[in-house]
């Protein structure tokens, strides 16, 4: 049972109020016809819409099944709507975008019905009153008549209790309003059907009770309700929501009748997406140009580790940063003067190689290596002879250096991976030397004058082959006055006195490909035999003992200055004189940029839980010149992007725009989702919906435009440059720009969204 109690109702223009209800009650059997009568600005609409749940009421109550409304919340009403009450109105108010059966099926679409029921008794209810032939048409291809009978089917399909009919005969022809009125008093013999109109002559016609109004307040009824008629019907409703599904439905089909509008929509909306997505094309494209020449050029590039590394990383670099040049906020007003560590104490890392960080270096997976260099400082002395003489090579050691064996498996070699052999061979033994040479085929000229080719333009393969230099021991080469250790100066009878006979058998070239590592290279290269078999014969030498029984540098005679530093001057003599097995730079070749990973991972995990000073850091070469490029790429890039993301943000607004107007336009719309029990949110969610369509279809033309540029932007720049396929759109990139265009077109129109929803039914029902 319906009931209204003492229910008040009045608009406020201005400084006018209007009561449209005035301490109204009225009650309503569960199933009658109830005509209600009276003339214009009696309160007759008012009544419907309070009834119906499309407006409040300012005080009184209205009672559904013994349920009080009075603190009813919005979601309440929605779901009253929807499931208790069933609007014919005199306009039809159907959704022209939509077909006669979507139209039908809308609210029980809002109930959660399963689509294949609804569409069953939304047929079921479109052949009751005799339209089923006619479910896929749109309600403009159908007559007034037809189109009301739609809406009496629209009201039905969700079997509400009471079914509110505002003018329903107003807009159709007399032969027509017959047949309506027919099929309303159909209706209500199992419903309450509650009937506005002011045609007395078919009120008395069809209606079993007959309720007149004047000024808002009741002045006649002709079967009221007598207090021993009860309903003890218990209030139970269900809650609407509306999936975004259905939105999306509802937002296409209004989206398809403004094609035209929606594609320049759209294709406006992304030219910014086009404009970011070619640069990062040709961003992507350029990269992969440059990591492909880094891969060939540089993926052999060594890892670094020296005992005195530098720290090239961004945290040094930042700590330096702040040191030396400090902000505002830095300077004091203390009297006092504090050090400052320089730049090079702040960027050196001193590395203390031992013999277990060797075994870790020496533990690393061959088959992620190349090979692994081990620069020793032992001091050799070589004598060579000359065409006025005899005399010491005096190379320094980047002039002399030491590459390692093959393996025992034979399964790899450093110098036969990095270096061609252009003439000879390479060393077998200890004693056998190679002359490496640079790309033109040039050795520094100090070099050759040690070798005795001085003052020469140039010199055949043939005389630098088998050049014989002797290698002398300590004990022979220095001789002792006094407290100090000379060398030997009779280079001859050393030369002819020592049998370690070392001989150059080879010249060998950087590889073309690792000419950037290795292409000027140059210098006299030994074996690492040989460097084992030097530390083994000066290790005990007299001039050892001499030293370390000493106090004294043996070669000057001076004394050594106390501390720190006069002990490292110590060690760096007898490690001179002595040899010694540490290392004192390692060079790690790794094969390629994927096994590198694997190294520097391996190289890391020496340093788990050392202290800062205790750890051994690296300098990765290749790491710092792809790091320079990658910077500035990207620098370039984010630059670029900057400029295009403002479209972005001129097509965010311009959605937002577009999606009022779609608002303003589709008003009445709103006023009918609203009266078949849509939540706000169910209509905040179809106007997200269809700027969400115009989000995807935006991103999507945009990526499909540029992805079309990519080939004649490719085909232009290899025309000037000689570079392939540079404009190349990454499908990651793609995605996430498709997806930053839907994200600003639904904030776009989010305050339309919400301006939507806060709309009044009532007002919007009006529009036209």
């Amino acid at each position: 049972m319906l009931e209204l109690k003492s229910i008040k109702k009045s608009y406020t223009v201005g400084t006018f109020t209007q009561d449209a209800l005035n301490d109204f009650s009225l009650k309503f059997r569960k199933n009658e016809f109830v005509a209600v009568l009276g003339h214009s600005g009696s309160g007759k609409t008012t009544l419907l819409n309070i009834i119906g749940g499309l407006d409040r009421y300012d005080s009184g109550d209205l009672i559904i099944n013994n349920k009080s409304t009075k603190k009813f919340k919005n979601v309440e009403w929605d779901a009253y709507r929807n499931n208790c009450i069933g609007f014919i109105f005199q306009s039809y108010n159907l959704i022209t975008h939509i077909s006669v059966l979507a139209n039908v099926e809308l609210a029980m679409t809002l109930s959660g019905i399963s689509k294949s029921k609804r569409r069953k008794k939304a047929m079921e209810a479109l052949n009751e009153v005799g339209l089923a032939d006619h479910a896929y048409k749109k309600p403009n291809q159908l007559s007034g008549g037809q189109m009301q009978r739609v809406a009496i089917a629209r009201a039905l399909v969700n079997d509400p209790d009471v079914i509110l009919a505002d003018e329903p005969t107003g807009a159709i022809d007399s032969k027509t309003s017959v047949q309506i009125m027919e099929l309303i008093k159909k209706i209500a013999k199992n419903k309450l059907v509650i009937m506005v109109t002011h045609n007395s002559e078919i009120a008395n016609k069809y209606a079993t009770r007959i309720v007149q109004l004047k000024d808002g307040e009741l002045i006649s009824d002709s079967n009221p309700i007598k207090d021993k008629e009860k309903d003890n019907k218990e209030y139970n409703i269900k809650k609407t929501s509306m999936g975004f599904l259905t939105a999306l439905s509802l937002s296409f089909n209004n989206i398809r009748t403004k094609k035209g509008r929606t594609f320049l929509t759209a294709f406006a909306a992304s030219i910014g997406i086009i404009g970011i997505a070619l640069i990062l094309s040709l961003s992507n494209g350029l990269q992969k140009q440059i990591d492909e020449f880094e891969r060939g050029s540089l993926s052999q590039m060594p890892i670094f580790i020296s005992s005195q590394a530098m720290q090239l990383d961004e945290a040094a670099i930042e700590r330096m940063h702040n040191d030396h040049r400090p902000s505002e906020d830095d300077y004091t007003d203390e009297q006092k003067i504090f050090p400052l560590p320089s730049m090079r104490d702040q960027m050196t890392h001193t590395n203390n190689i031992t013999e277990e960080y060797i075994d870790h270096i020496n533990s690393i997976d061959q088959d992620l290596i190349s090979g692994i260099s081990f620069m020793r400082s032992t001091g050799l002395n070589i004598i060579g002879r000359r065409d006025t003489g005899y005399a010491p090579l005096g190379l320094n050691p980047f002039e002399f250096t030491v590459i390692p064996e093959k393996t025992d498996d034979n399964r790899w070699e450093l110098a036969e991976y990095f270096y061609d052999v252009i003439t000879g061979r390479l060393p077998e033994n200890k004693n056998e030397l190679i002359l490496l040479v640079d790309f033109r085929n040039r050795v520094n000229e100090s070099i050759l004058e040690a070798l005795g080719f001085a003052d020469l333009e140039s010199i055949s393969f043939e005389d630098i082959l088998n050049v014989e230099l002797r290698l002398i021991a300590n004990d022979d080469f220095f001789q002792q006055m006094g407290i100090v250790y000379i060398p030997n100066t009779d280079f001859e009878s050393l030369f002819h006195g020592s049998d370690n006979t070392l001989r150059i058998v080879g010249i060998a070239r950087g590889k073309e490909e690792y000419r950037l590592m290795v292409g000027e290279s140059s210098g006299l290269v030994y074996t690492e035999d040989l460097m084992q078999f030097v530390y083994e014969q000066n290790k005990d030498s007299r001039i050892v003992r001499a030293q370390m029984e000493s106090n004294h540098n043996i070669m000057t005679g001076a004394a050594f200055t106390p501390g720190e530093e006069g002990e490292l001057e110590k060690e760096q003599i007898i490690t001179r004189l002595g040899g010694n097995l540490i290392p004192f730079i390692i060079q790690v070749f790794p094969r390629d940029f994927n096994s590198k990973e694997l190294v520097l991972e391996h190289l890391d995990e020496f340093n788990v839980d050392l202290e800062e000073e205790e750890k051994i850091v690296y300098t990765d070469m290749a790491a710092l010149i792809t790091g320079l490029s990658a910077n500035f790429m990207n620098g370039v890039t984010y630059v670029l992007i900057g400029f295009s993301s403002i479209s972005l943000l001129v097509s965010s607004i311009m959605i937002g725009i577009i999606t009022y107007i779609s608002v303003l336009e589709r008003t009445k719309e709103i006023g009918i989702l609203r009266a078949i029990g849509a939540r706000k949110k169910d209509v905040t969610r179809v106007f997200n919906a269809e700027t969400f369509i115009i989000g995807v279809a935006s991103g999507l033309i945009g990526i499909a435009i540029a992805y079309g540029l990519t080939f004649p932007i490719s085909a232009l720049i290899y025309n000037w440059t000689d570079l392939r396929n540079v404009a190349q759109l990454n499908p990651t990139h793609a995605l996430i720009l498709i997806i930053v265009s839907l994200t600003l077109t639904l904030i776009g129109g989010f305050i339309p969204s919400k301006l939507a929803a806060k709309k009044d039914p009532v007002i919007a029902l009006r529009a036209e």
